[in-house]
């Protein structure tokens, strides 16, 4: 376990939540602790985590600087609402209130209805997440230096970060995407992706191109076989673009698959539609969850007290104890690499595509990795060809600010795999490498020679991170998946939404794509952090599914004890209550928090509303009250009162005007060679002592020279003869 004999002290409900989860399934020891006895413990521990932040904990009477010189080698983590400094550190939140300030909230829901809440606690999961990847990467740079630093992570800059879709169409076209229900925004189209069953609702949608060509064929076959109605019948599907398809006939296509799915049943798609390949996955409840016969054959479940509950984060396999310790007795040590950040020094080999890989080393390469991103113009990216914004071309691989975003902090090998001439460039880098990234369809490395027992031949030491939906090993493991798959597998999609209406998409911007990442990068530093003490590497398998049903924990735990969890719409048992209400303007909301009774009376007082009813038989005259108001003055009174409260944000406010997301720099602006300097949502964690520096992401092929003669020690003459040869392609 890498995290073993690791003491970390969790102060009040920071030890029940995902982060602590993480750090314990890595094998660290969790103590609860309250504020009053963090005296007498703090000189023990290797970690310390919280959710007050150092504007409170100074306030409490620990300022960073007495936590410091208590224990010079402590990594403290704070996870918190809006952060730890800024205008609004002080400010009071809430799942509720920092999805709606980070810009989540918004685009979830029905347009009729006020914006819903995604499944429990979607934003401070993502957010405890990227504070595990922001510890371990600290962690690292202490066995270094052996001092420990702070870690601070905001829930809402984490929320503001999954709207990359948002920036981009907002900074090039001027345009906001919104709320649409069971579907979602791919730039200029929007595309249903929940649809009704005969006994429940599955989770589909057609892809682009030759990508998501036969499974678009094989919905249309078995359409024209139970003889629905087909207006799909007879498209070219290698040439089907979503963002370009006509918005009528997007409508026609979508009416007769609304028509076929209602004939069907969950069993018919889960087992019919899986043998012809169609892109539809059952929309799980809990209980669903807990009989999956993959997540048993994964070894997936953990026993507490006498229930099943989820077990790992991610699967480890280590390497062979002999090879790697015979290989350790020649390694130099920890090396400094040329550019800032904890991790400065780790060499990233990155096969990865689409965002979950990408985003994987994005965040290693942020935080000072030296990143080589191995692609291919025979088979690029998504993101170098979906074309979402104005500005992009259907002919450039160099002109998507979609992929911009995804790889800073990274250097491009273009190279064709297939040609067996390719390994003389690959073999180095292996050597070359501390870690291998990759996320494509297991099996796909193995094919290429790739994978990681073959990679562990050449460099015993390589920690190998591969990340899919399923999972590398289990009954589903080469089904076909999306982001929307590991929500409809675990429980997310089916309980976001109003307990009166069907389930909309838990979130209209990416969610397991985007969390799975931080779980991918805390991982491979806890490796990297182990093996310098054993010398041995690894292979981890991280599951979007599976990290998709730790955030359902809560859900799966009620489940395990007979209960039925429902939608709930913005409600939350926590909470004494909240909602989502109208403020003056077109669609202008505010999210209000009461978190005690005496919150409800203050806010009565504010309101004129009758003390002696209860919320719920009030909501009308406080709607009533908050329409009558402007967003930001009622947010700014009711945090002057105390009351958790926050402003709906739409793309525009986040971007424009906000000022704690401007004190944190959530958006970086670095200057591409094609489409110039422009805005870039950074990785959102803050540590206090090492310093980070992003770079733009490359060109295709940008640096193929450079990397085959510096790092693979090629000879100019054997690079150009490569070059005609049509190897870096």
């Amino acid at each position: 376990m890498p995290l073993k004999d690791l003491l970390v002290l969790a102060l009040d409900e920071a030890a029940d939540g995902a982060l602590a989860r993480f750090l314990q399934s890595m094998g660290a020891r969790i103590q609860r602790i309250r504020l009053d006895e963090l005296g007498e413990r703090l000189a023990e521990a290797d970690f310390l985590i919280d959710r007050l932040g150092l504007a409170l904990l100074s306030d409490a009477g620990w300022p960073q600087e007495t936590i410091e010189a208590r224990n010079r080698r402590l990594i403290h983590v704070s996870v918190t609402a809006f952060g730890s400094y800024g205008p609004r550190a002080r400010w009071r939140g809430s799942e509720l209130v920092a999805s709606a300030m980070g810009g989540t909230l918004r685009l979830t829901g029905e347009p009729d209805r006020p914006p819903v809440k995604e499944a429990l606690d979607a934003c401070w999961f993502h957010a405890e997440m990227a504070a595990a990847a922001g510890a371990m990467a600290a962690l690292y740079e202490r066995e270094s230096t052996g001092l420990g630093q702070h870690v601070d992570v905001s829930v809402q800059e984490v929320a503001f970060s999954r709207n990359v879709n948002g920036v981009l169409v907002w900074q090039f076209d001027r345009r906001k995407l919104h709320r649409v229900g069971g579907a979602l925004h791919y730039g200029k189209a929007t595309v249903r992706c929940i649809w009704k069953l005969a006994d429940g609702y599955c989770f589909h949608s057609l892809m682009t191109g030759r990508f998501g060509a036969p499974a678009n064929q094989a919905l249309s076959d078995w359409m024209d076989e139970v003889g629905i109605d087909n207006p799909m019948r007879g498209t070219d599907w290698t040439r089907y673009d979503r963002s370009a398809l006509d918005p009528e006939t997007r409508a026609r296509w979508e009416a007769a698959m609304a028509a076929f799915f209602a004939t069907r049943t969950r069993e018919e798609i889960r087992t019919e539609g899986r043998r012809r390949g169609i892109n539809a996955t059952v929309i799980a409840e809990p209980a669903d969850v807990l009989a999956d016969p993959h997540l048993e054959a994964r070894g997936f479940w953990k026993e507490s007290e006498g229930r099943r509950v989820p077990g790992r984060f991610v699967h480890i396999r280590s390497a062979d104890t002999a090879a790697s310790a015979a290989k350790s007795s020649n390694d130099a040590g920890p090396r400094r690499g040329s550019r800032p950040g904890p991790l400065s020094g780790v060499r990233v080999l990155d096969f990865s595509w689409a965002l979950v890989g990408s985003i994987s080393t994005k965040i290693l390469g942020d935080l000072g990795c030296e990143v080589v991103k191995v692609e291919s113009r025979t088979r690029p990216c998504l993101s170098r060809i979906d074309v979402q914004v104005s500005v992009s071309s259907s002919w450039s691989l160099d002109d998507k600010p979609w992929f911009a975003h995804l790889n800073t902090s990274k250097r491009s090998l273009s190279l064709d795999m297939k040609r067996p001439e390719s390994r003389e460039v690959l073999a180095p880098l292996i050597e070359w490498a501390d870690v291998v990234v990759e996320n494509f369809s297991p099996g796909t490395m193995a094919k290429l020679g790739l994978d990681y027992d073959a990679l562990a031949k050449i460099n015993p030491r390589i920690v190998m991170v591969s990340g899919s939906v399923y999972g590398q090993t289990g009954p589903l493991a080469r089904e076909w998946g999306v982001d929307g798959t590991g929500a409809a597998l675990s429980g997310r999609t089916y309980l976001t939404g109003w307990p009166d209406r069907d389930p909309v998409i838990p979130g209209a911007v990416p969610y397991g794509d985007v969390i799975v990442p931080y779980v991918m990068a805390a991982a491979v530093c806890a490796a990297l952090t182990h093996r310098r003490r054993t010398g041995r590497g690894c292979h981890i398998d991280a599951s979007m599914y599976e990290i998709c049903v730790q955030q359902m924990h809560a859900a799966i735990v009620a489940a395990a004890t007979g209960e039925r969890p429902r939608r709930m719409g913005n409600d939350d048992p926590a909470m004494f209550h909240q909602g989502v209400y109208p403020t003056r303007g077109e669609d202008r909301w505010i999210a209000i928090s009461l978190h005690s009774e005496s919150d409800w009376q203050r806010l009565c007082s504010l309101a004129k509303l009758d003390p002696a009813k209860s919320p719920r038989e009030s909501e009308e005259a406080l709607a009533a009250w908050t329409r009558e108001q402007r967003d930001f003055d009622l947010m700014e009174q009711l945090q002057t009162q105390g009351i958790a409260a926050g402003v709906v944000q739409d793309i525009e406010d986040l971007v424009e005007r906000d000022p704690q997301l401007r004190v944190r720099q959530a958006l970086i602006t670095l200057d591409h060679p094609v489409l110039g300097p422009f805005a870039h949502v950074r990785t959102p964690i803050d540590l206090s002592r090492a310093t980070v520096a992003p770079f733009r992401a490359p060109l295709m092929g940008e640096h193929n020279r450079e990397i085959a003669s510096s790092l693979c020690g090629l000879p100019a003459e054997r690079i150009e003869q490569l070059e005609a040869m049509g190897v870096f392609k």
